[in-house]
């Protein structure tokens, strides 16, 4: 089989979609080596950037017009190509398919992720919520197979988007097999120093935007009188502009934000962390907490949605936007230490339904179903 990928953010990006890029690449070329895979991108990103296996072929952008136009080429051109290199199947790693490869006879897989631009669409420019309802809506009915990457996801595809429950997969996404492993407590410290961590903090990892609720968490800590320091992980956003106002009408102090962190370095501050706090409103599937499961991090995150997937039995589950009740779970967290002990053994156990060993078969059992 001759299995192609829309690679362009497994190259170019950083976080969530990249992520699950790589890992279902590096995952699907170790363990089926068998197979043919290539990577098709407009650009392999800068460098030191993405290594692909050994066993991955790379795709660009063959002719001066495609180079130039590269954005038509993904989108349009590339037909030609997946054509002329005789892929079998071709998968959208990120909710997007060619709008044209429908009549190339290559059958297709799509993985939807989210979507958060039709359930929170005041968080988008509308010029952004009309690409992606495109798109993702084009994707959505072209594709032979969709992979929906949790429950919540494929309610959302066949509630909103009305797409054909018989094409839809449920395929959980993984996390780096690092934050597998523990670190040890040289690295540990080399970690500490480099990024002046707090000897003790709690942690948030993720793009700081509204519907993450970082300002939920910082509202908890000091109206409840929480001391102990929030390390921050994530860029920034416009609603970082509020999260600074209120910190300086109220002078909190204690919030460390790091927006540059070496993904390589993320298990040691996890794995120093008290615990690992993520109220969003929504996510596709919510990879930070099953990076804290990992970890062996104690995880309060939101009820309803995905997260409750994510989390599992690991998780203290709150309503998003209560600051009352986050509050009362990490004051609960911080000091039963029988309930801590207790979280980290049910959230590693959980976290073992979301390996590679079940996952990455996962995703070879769609494309043999797409093909049969």
């Amino acid at each position: 089989m001759h299995i192609g990928f829309d690679a362009k953010r497994a190259f170019t990006n950083t976080t969530g979609l990249g992520n699950y890029s790589r890992t279902a690449i590096n995952g699907l070329c170790r363990s089926y080596p068998e197979h043919v895979f290539t990577l098709y991108t407009p650009s392999t990103g800068r460098d030191p950037g993405y290594k692909p296996p050994g066993n991955a072929g790379i795709a660009k952008p063959a002719t001066a017009w495609a180079k130039t136009l590269s954005s038509f080429w993904r989108s349009y051109g590339i037909r030609k190509q997946l054509l002329e290199d005789r892929v079998d199947l071709y998968h959208g790693l990120s909710n997007e398919l060619p709008f044209t490869l429908e009549r190339s006879g290559i059958r297709s897989v799509v993985t939807i992720h989210d979507l958060i631009f039709l359930r929170h669409p005041e968080l988008y420019p509308r010029i952004d919520r009309r690409i992606y309802f495109r798109k993702t809506l084009h994707a959505v009915k072209s594709a032979d197979r969709i992979i929906a990457i949790s429950r919540q996801t494929r309610d959302d595809l066949i509630e909103l988007l009305e797409a054909e429950e018989q094409k839809i997969r449920i395929v959980y996404q993984g996390c780096n097999p690092w934050f597998y492993e523990s670190v040890d407590a040289s690295e540990k410290e080399r970690i500490r120093v480099k990024y002046d961590l707090p000897e003790q903090y709690l942690l948030y990892v993720g793009t700081i935007e509204e519907r993450k609720n970082l300002l939920t968490i910082i509202r908890a800590m000091h109206e409840h009188g929480i001391d102990i320091p929030l390390v921050v992980v994530g860029g920034k956003t416009p609603y970082f502009d509020r999260i600074s106002k209120y910190m300086q009408e109220h002078a909190v102090k204690n919030i460390h934000f790091h927006h540059h962190i070496e993904n390589a370095d993320l298990p040691g501050i996890y794995q120093q962390s008290e615990a690992f706090i993520y109220p969003s409103s929504y996510e596709g599937f919510g990879i930070p907490v099953l990076e804290a499961l990992n970890s062996g991090v104690p995880v309060i995150t939101s009820k309803g949605g995905c997260l409750e997937e994510t989390a599992g039995e690991g998780g203290v589950l709150v309503e998003p936007g209560d600051v009352d009740a986050l509050a009362a779970a990490i004051q609960q967290v911080l000091s039963d230490s029988e309930l801590r002990r207790d979280l980290v053994a049910r959230g590693k156990a959980h976290a073992l339904k979301f390996r590679e060993a079940h996952t990455i078969p996962g995703l070879m059992n769609v494309y043999k179903d797409c093909l049969s």
